[in-house]
């Protein structure tokens, strides 16, 4: 390798990290129950699903990072600053009622996965997720966080790729539906709620936020330059996450769809594929879920107390009075609706669902702050790209409006 080429490398090295933060918040327990209720239901015809939304990710959280570094301020932070309070609120509230949908889903999985693991009551898992999740938001020292984060990815990917070489799948039908469309009253649903669990609103909030933990440059021309770093960033952790998402359709079809059960919960799940797919695949499978429910229980509360923050025009910094009380209070509900009783599984799909029919309200701002020169110089949306973030918030919408025509 020339010098030239290793400086360029060290120099990517060091912006890489803040869209591996936001992978960890589309691999989380939520993807576990929509990708694991679509494979085990409809085989592989949902992979589709996984392969669109991960090219809508990378074009949609490339802009969210975007309007960081040019502006400075998270999205919550321009929302309000750009905006009407009146839809500035709205925008606000429903935000936060999707992070709080998030966070059951996170707190649920990780529960799970102590539960089957240590065999402890779900309860008992939950609060054990919340103490760990509110100790890394208050006392965070952010690189550091970063590195636990991609430990915990790394987890999780090890997992998966030991699975798939257990159950050994049918690769040639997989390939064929990663990319054909598959759709119907059916799998409308389950499709959506996987939209959902990986084009995460929370997540667009906050890679606006982490990605501050960068240097951009003060000029718009250094930051214009530097904006390949973050790009390159970005789409190697979506792949990651595709690739992810991907084996836990492909394990749940290999394991599940074709012995011709229905999986109703993870627990569920992890019992069921002892039997058939070993000891082993059981373990991995609790241990990634686990890891997963921590890592983005973790993720998503960041982006839920920056949301509260940005929008209520406080200082985003971890060591203020609001932002550590925010961090506690936000773990509640989502405690209470565990210990409740209602079905887990319906609980983790639902909260997917919940996500997919918030994200119009944060891509149309989005993709307005994008456009607009005042707010983002060199680095607003060109034209290719406006379109194409236009084209992507249709079809999210028609097909909200598809699933509550067919399930209401």
């Amino acid at each position: 390798m020339k010098p030239e080429e290793k400086g360029l490398f060290r120099t990517l090295l060091r912006y890489l990290g803040p869209g591996f933060l936001v992978t960890v918040g589309f691999i989380d327990p939520g993807n576990w129950a929509t990708n694991i209720a679509g494979g085990a239901k409809f085989g592989y015809e949902l992979l589709w699903v996984i392969t669109l939304s991960t090219l809508i990710l990378i074009v949609i959280q490339n802009m969210a990072a975007r309007l960081g570094i040019a502006t400075g301020n998270s999205l919550a932070v321009n929302i309000r600053k750009h905006f009407n309070n009146r839809l500035s609120s709205m925008i606000g509230i429903t935000i936060v009622a999707a992070c709080g949908a998030t966070d059951v889903a996170e707190l649920l999985g990780g529960a799970i996965g102590i539960k089957l693991l240590f065999g402890c009551p779900l309860w008992i898992g939950a609060l054990v997720i919340v103490v760990i999740e509110v100790f890394f938001i208050v006392t965070q020292r952010y690189h550091k966080l970063e590195k636990i984060i991609l430990i915990f990815l790394a987890t999780i990917s090890i997992c998966y790729i030991i699975e798939i070489f257990i159950v050994k799948p049918d690769y040639s039908s997989v390939v064929a539906a990663f990319i054909i469309p598959k759709i119907n009253n059916k799998n409308i649903y389950i499709a959506l709620g996987m939209l959902g669990a990986v084009v995460m609103p929370h997540n667009i909030f906050l890679h606006s936020n982490v990605i501050h933990s960068r240097k951009w440059g003060e000029t718009e021309e250094k930051k214009n330059s530097l904006t390949k770093f973050e790009k390159i960033d970005t789409s190697i952790a979506m792949l990651l996450g595709w690739a992810i998402n991907s084996a836990m359709i492909i394990v749940a079809v290999s394991v599940f769809f074709k012995n011709g059960l229905i999986i109703n919960n993870l627990e569920q799940a992890s019992l069921t594929l002892t039997p058939l797919a070993g000891h082993l695949a059981g373990i991995l499978f609790a241990i990634a879920l686990l890891f997963a429910g921590i890592s983005s229980s973790i993720t998503s509360s960041m982006a839920e107390v920056n949301v509260i923050t940005g929008f209520l025009g406080k200082p985003e910094n971890p060591s203020t009075t609001l932002y550590k009380i925010a961090a506690f209070i936000t773990a509640i509900p989502s405690f209470l609706i565990i210990i409740s009783g209602i079905s887990t599984f319906k609980i983790l799909i639902l909260s997917q669902v919940v996500l997919s029919l918030q994200l119009p309200f944060t891509l149309l701002p989005l993709l307005i702050l994008c456009r607009r020169k005042s707010v983002m110089g060199k680095l607003r949306s060109n034209t290719t790209e406006f379109v194409l973030a236009i084209i992507i918030s249709v079809v999210i919408i028609l097909l909200n409006i598809y699933l509550l025509y067919t399930t209401i």
